[in-house]
């Protein structure tokens, strides 16, 4: 069951942003980079008051996702990247991403702050960061 409404059309715009964000990281990779674009559709907080739909989210400006502004994002999206999409509106959480709002990818190891906000861990290539609780309690709650 679906924690956020998507259409055909999200689902395809969610798995182009998972591949080309993290293809590189294989298919957990692709599917923590869907964990965070899920709970930015989700949450009200911080920089995502307004992002309510997927489109929303994958395009938002500024602090969106640098991968929309590259030709490889626009390439259709395959069936395996579909079904990842999928897995993620359906609220599937993959540590380090379970709770983040954010992830970049860095030269050497994750800081242990990224804009004030913390490391929750590194898989491959990206490294994720959490709000406090305090801060935007609702990307903790259970669906």
């Amino acid at each position: 069951m679906a924690v956020v409404k998507a259409t055909k059309k999200d689902k395809q715009l969610l798995a182009r942003l998972m591949r080309a964000e993290a293809e590189g990281d294989g298919k957990l990779g692709m599917l923590m980079v869907g964990n965070v674009g899920v709970n930015r559709t989700r949450v009200g907080c911080l920089d995502f008051s307004d992002i309510n739909t997927i489109q929303r989210m994958v395009f938002q400006s500024p602090g969106g996702f640098e991968a929309t502004q590259k030709g490889y994002f626009y390439q259709r999206a395959r069936e395996m990247e579909i079904r990842l999409a999928q897995k993620a509106i359906n609220g599937g959480r993959y540590h380090p991403a379970s709770y983040a709002l954010w992830f970049f990818r860095p030269e050497g190891s994750c800081p242990a702050q990224w804009f004030g906000q913390w490391n929750s861990g590194r898989y491959k290539s990206h490294c994720f960061f959490i709000p406090t609780e305090s801060e935007c309690a609702e990307v903790y709650n259970t669906f």
